[in-house]
């Protein structure tokens, strides 16, 4: 972690000197007011496609931790303060997940290298395969239920595996139907809230 702090703190200084005038001095103001180490990590791996996957990284078994977003307008400064509103849309549906019964013990997917994945979300299990895109780190997972592209970010634990806010809802909806939860009028309000940002779950080996 201390490596990934430190490289995550080069990065950013040296985007900063690369961008110069006023847009660098902002950043710079982002940035400098994030003095933990973890936040500044943060910050860059809220970058969609930064540090880019390939589909050998995907293969092995991913484990639910809590729940992911990541920032995705064309500008590095606005990806850079978005951690912020990020960071919000994590904690609002923290509890949301928790109501839904997604956790650790009952959330996660496991990647082969022939395109098969399997797992479960909230304990329903899921198999089918998956078609991943290094160039936009775009993922189409097709199970006999759910037909839904997503994308897959790096983050500092392991990835995140993201979905447009309407994407999210629908899947959430097609899970809740097949367990008889009927908890996801919050997903609904909070997806109006974040067009800007793909949300979905972060994930650890």
């Amino acid at each position: 972690m201390k490596k990934i702090s430190l490289f995550a703190a080069s990065a950013v200084f040296a985007l900063c000197s690369c961008m110069g005038g006023q847009n660098g001095n902002v950043l710079g103001s982002i940035l400098g007011a994030a003095t933990n180490a973890n936040t500044i990590s943060n910050i860059i791996f809220d970058v969609i496609g930064y540090n880019k996957l390939s589909q050998a990284d995907l293969v092995g078994n991913w484990y639910y931790y809590q729940p992911g977003c990541a920032f995705t307008t064309e500008s590095l400064l606005a990806k850079a303060g978005g951690h912020i509103a990020a960071t919000r849309a994590k904690e609002e549906l923290a509890p949301t997940y928790q109501k839904l019964g997604i956790s650790a013990a009952n959330t996660y997917f496991q990647f082969t290298d022939n395109g098969q994945f399997s797992g479960k979300i909230d304990g329903q299990p899921l198999s089918g395969t998956y078609t991943f895109n290094p160039n936009d780190q775009s993922i189409q997972l097709k199970t006999l239920l759910l037909n839904i592209k997503g994308y897959v970010n790096r983050n500092a634990q392991g990835i995140s595996l993201l979905f447009e806010s309407k994407k999210l809802l629908s899947a959430l909806q097609t899970i809740a139907a097949i367990s008889g939860n009927s908890t996801l009028s919050s997903v609904g309000e909070l997806t109006k809230n974040y067009d800007g940002i793909r949300l979905g779950l972060d994930l650890k080996h």
